[in-house]
């Protein structure tokens, strides 16, 4: 074999061993880039104030975080504009399963209101549901109503002279209010604050008079004999401890009814291997007996739903609320009350 026949041959076999050396480290790094997930912490942003029904179901999910995903979860409060402001940082952030967010119902509501930085329900992607979140209408213990009859009939007689505050304009906790306002036609003022938890101080400073709300944030109050609830509403009473009692809008005569729930999603376009390893953690946590017991404890109900199923539910609701909130002109209020 001649000098050239040598150079040529010794390039072609270079040339191959390169090819095959670069496909196995890119195999390998493929293999190992989701195999790795997670290998740091993991931030979960939290769209309201700390202390809120919200908080304290990404502050429970925390605890068992290293057990179940191998990191701990972070929780990051951007509380403001009724939850838009940690929304807009759920959908910006790096799609690589190392930031995701704790939503509800506000998530597909608040686009319905006009102009928002982002259409929520398309630009985040749906994990898992964690909770169903029911809401109620709360008022100090030695407030003269007991139901809500007594305080449509006292808003009736004294017509803006009674408050409501809310974890945020266009928030579920926001349209119960004026949905109660509509259907038994009074007029209570509404007050907007950056979560459930600066809500209820307010209430319990007696600078509110009603608060449409959570139990969770409420439980503690509830069994001190500080607040009690006047209705809540949903379809039918609740299973929580201590609020079972709870008669809902419907039996005091007043047509309103909704099915809330609280969820985590990620950015659009998370891996599917990060998404999967997200899920199958998530579900074990969720449905793990303490976490459960926790969740009752602190005034909500468990109620998983993997990712196929809370991204079915979501277009539903996304379909259910865009045409209650329309129909009923609350679009059109809250709209106006943003401006």
């Amino acid at each position: 074999m001649g000098y050239k026949n040598k150079v040529l041959t010794l390039m072609v076999v270079f040339l191959c061993m390169s090819i095959i050396l670069g496909g196995c480290s890119n195999m390998s790094k493929e293999s190992t880039t989701s195999g790795q997930y997670p290998s740091k912490s993991i931030n979960i942003i939290v769209p309201f104030a700390a202390g809120g029904g919200m908080d304290l179901l990404a502050r429970t999910l925390e605890k068992s975080s290293q057990k179940y995903l191998g990191q701990p979860l972070v929780i990051v409060n951007i509380a403001g504009g009724g939850g838009t402001l940690g929304m807009n940082e759920m959908v910006a952030a790096e799609p690589n399963g190392y930031t995701i967010g704790a939503v509800g119902t506000s998530t597909i509501l608040q686009s319905l209101y006009g102009e928002t930085r982002y259409h929520y329900p398309t630009a985040l992607e749906p994990i898992v549901q964690v909770v169903s979140a029911p809401k109620v209408i709360a008022v100090l213990a030695d407030r003269p109503w007991n139901n809500l009859s007594d305080l449509v009939n006292y808003a009736k007689e004294h017509p803006g002279q009674i408050k409501f505050g809310h974890a945020g304009l266009g928030t579920a906790t926001h349209v119960v209010g004026e949905m109660l306002n509509k259907e038994a036609g009074i007029k209570l003022a509404q007050v907007p604050f950056k979560g459930d938890s600066e809500a209820l101080t307010a209430l319990l400073g007696g600078h509110i008079q009603i608060l449409s709300g959570n139990p969770a944030a409420l439980k503690e109050h509830v069994q001190s004999g500080t607040v009690k609830i006047l209705g809540v509403a949903e379809e039918k009473r609740m299973t929580i401890h201590g609020f079972e009692n709870v008669p809902t809008f419907k039996e005091q005569g007043i047509n309103v009814s909704f099915n809330f729930s609280n969820g985590i999603v990620a950015p659009k376009g998370i891996p599917a291997a990060e998404k999967a390893k997200l899920v199958a953690g998530l579900k074990k946590m969720i449905n793990d007996p303490e976490f459960k017991k926790v969740m009752m404890d602190i005034g909500m109900e468990v109620e998983y739903l993997g990712p196929d199923e809370f991204n079915d539910r979501w277009a539903e609701d996304n379909v259910k609320w865009t045409k209650i909130v329309k129909e009923t002109g609350i679009a059109d209020i809250i709209r106006a009350q943003k401006k």
